[in-house]
């Protein structure tokens, strides 16, 4: 079951983080694993809250259908999903005050036979993308 924690620093204030990150219409500008919200995301960001994202891990396309588990503004906001080929996964985005900025951590965990036989590589692909994806959104709020 690979999991994966991404950390990085953003000069700017966890609020300002925070509505970028939960705007749904401007995901694509800094996930680079997201391809669409091909039904939008969740008409309203609570706990339950269910809606489907197509991304691409690998060059693999997959879908993924989220049910937001917990959302504490602007701190926390975790999801949990199931893919294709029984995957499960979960991912949480974590802002706190560091110094002048903003420590955002991402936390992804992937579990199923499907991705346990690719672990490693599944692995090294997702924290490629969320270092990228720290760096556009870093360079969003810059």
């Amino acid at each position: 079951m690979p999991e994966v924690t991404v950390s990085a620093t953003i000069a700017a204030p966890a609020d300002k983080i925070w509505a970028v990150i939960t705007d749904f219409e401007r995901f694509g500008e800094w996930n680079t694993i997201h391809t669409a919200f091909p039904n939008g995301g969740p008409a309203e960001l609570a706990v339950g809250a269910v809606y489907g994202e197509k991304m691409t891990l690998m060059g693999m396309p997959a879908e993924v259908s989220w049910t937001v588990s917990e959302v504490a503004a602007p701190t926390t906001l975790a999801m949990d999903g199931k893919g294709p080929m029984g995957i499960a996964l979960h991912q949480q985005y974590s802002l706190s005050a560091d110094g002048d900025g903003t420590k955002v951590t991402v936390d992804s965990e992937f579990k199923g036979a499907a991705v346990n036989m690719l672990a490693a590589r599944v692995k090294e692909a997702t924290s490629k993308a969320l270092v990228e994806s720290l760096e556009k959104l870093a360079g969003l709020l810059a």
